[in-house]
Parts: C-alpha cells; sequence; structure tokens
C-alpha cells in the first residue's frame, strides 16, 4: 500500500499546556481509520493541524499524493484542501441561507479554471464552466440523497441532511483525504446506519482515504479497519478494532467496558 499520512512526532502548545504530545499517526491510501477518545482528549485539535488551522509545535505532517509529498505544517488551510484534504466540522459549519445546491457550488469554485475578467464580462467560458459546476454540485447532492432538497435553504434541512450536506460540500472539493469530525453527531439510530453505509460506499466510487472522529463506539468498530485512541493529547493505543476493544488502557481511559456491535 501506499502512504498517504505520516505525522510524525508532531506537538501542539498553546502556552504552557499541551493539547498533543509528540503524536505519530500514519495512513495508507484507501484505508477508513478512526480516531477515538475521551472529549477533550485532543481530536480535533489533529484535525486541525491537519487542516492549518494550527501548525505544529514540533514535528512533521506529511501529505502524499500523485507521488508528491506536502509538508502541512507549512500551509495555510486553502492551499491544504487544494491539495487534496477535506473535512468535515464537529459544529456543522454549513451557509445556512444559501441553498444545498449552492453550498456545494461555492465549493466547486476553487477550481473555476476561468479569469476574473471572464467571470466580469461572463464570457462563454465562464458560461461553461457554471454550468459544469452546476452538473457536478447536483451529482454531488445526488451521491448523499439530497438531489431532490437542492433548491431548499441549508437552514431548513432536517438535522440529518445538514450532516450530509457537509460531507458533499466537502466532496465538491475534490479530496483524496477526508477527514470527517463526529459525522454522527446528534443522529438517531436509523440516520446513524445510513451514514454508517454511506460514508463505505463514498469511499469505494471516490476512492478516498478516510479518518473519522466518532463517539459512536458501534459505528467505529463497524466501518473501521485501525483505530487510533488518544488520551490527554497522547496516543495510547492503535490496532484492529478488536485489538483497541480488548486494551486494558482503553478500556481505563475511554471505552469502561466491551464494545457491543
Amino acid at each position: 500500500m501506499t502512504r498517504i499520512l505520516d505525522v510524525d512526532n508532531v506537538t501542539l502548545r498553546f502556552g504552557g499546556l499541551k493539547a498533543v504530545s509528540e503524536v505519530n499517526l500514519t495512513l495508507e491510501a484507501g484505508e477508513l481509520v478512526g480516531l477515538i477518545g475521551p472529549n477533550g482528549a485532543g481530536k480535533t485539535s489533529i484535525f486541525n493541524l491537519l487542516t492549518g488551522v494550527y501548525p505544529p509545535s514540533s514535528g512533521r505532517i506529511t501529505f502524499t499524493r500523485d507521488g508528491k509529498q506536502i509538508n502541512l505544517g507549512r500551509k495555510r488551510p486553502h492551499a491544504i484542501c487544494r491539495a487534496g484534504v477535506g473535512r468535515t466540522f464537529q459544529n456543522i459549519r454549513l451557509f445556512k441561507q444559501l441553498t444545498a445546491l449552492e453550498n456545494v457550488e461555492i465549493a466547486l469554485q476553487q477550481n473555476n479554471g476561468y479569469s476574473l475578467f471572464t467571470a466580469f464580462t461572463h464570457l462563454p467560458p465562464f458560461a461553461r464552466r457554471e454550468e459544469e459546476i452546476r452538473e457536478r454540485s447536483m451529482e454531488l447532492l445526488h451521491r448523499v440523497g439530497l438531489a431532490d432538497k437542492a433548491l431548499t435553504r441549508a437552514r431548513n434541512l432536517p438535522y440529518g441532511d445538514q450532516r450530509h450536506l457537509e460531507i458533499a460540500r466537502a466532496l465538491a472539493t475534490e479530496p483524496t483525504l477526508l477527514l470527517l469530525d463526529e459525522p454522527a453527531a446528534g443522529m438517531n439510530p436509523n440516520e446513524t446506519a445510513e451514514l454508517t453505509e454511506m460514508i463505505g460506499r463514498l469511499r469505494s466510487e471516490f476512492g478516498l482515504t478516510v479518518l473519522l472522529i466518532e463517539h459512536d463506539m458501534a459505528l467505529v468498530m463497524k466501518i473501521c479497519e485501525r483505530i487510533y485512541v488518544l488520551d490527554h493529547g497522547v496516543v495510547i493505543a492503535e490496532g484492529t478494532p478488536d485489538e483497541v476493544r480488548n486494551n486494558a488502557k482503553v478500556i481505563e481511559a475511554y471505552l469502561g467496558e466491551d464494545v457491543d456491535v
């Protein structure tokens, strides 16, 4: 397999506080890997490091796409997104006043392919590209089951659909690495089951590598091939779902008991 992400001895400090401490983490192309741990363990801080929200205090983050290695620790969020790292957020961050279609179209604009002059003058390349963007946006909405709600304002969508729309918008940035931050948060069991199926399907259809933060252990244990466990900013375990489920440190720090899946 091809290594797509290498987090090498990465630390994140806020003054005297270590939010992340000497973390090592790897992802191979095509994997679906979970990142779990108690609240405040540093999981979202790792996502913020991977997407350029915070630069690492020390260590190196290397992302590989098409054989080219990129040091994510030295890139701004927009550059990391263009390089092929997409994400969703624990707290939904849609453009609530815009339609579902417009939310996806905005994400596709980063690769619009026409000049500012062409956009202002509405020359033919502008019209052609805008039509391509609309068609691609509708295709992505179809993939997440929202094609029939394309013209619905995001704020009027049910909660589960808003989660799906966030995933569609992330896919619109054309990532090879997709970071999902608690995608099942607030969902009922039926919505979670639908989401579980969708994540697996989208990974296959788009050739994605997925890193998933999630507190729903049944979901994590069902779809993840490997799992990292974080506690107080430190990786305390890594392995298959069965290995993690039976790890004494994990049980003590987080799970508390066997997971029923």
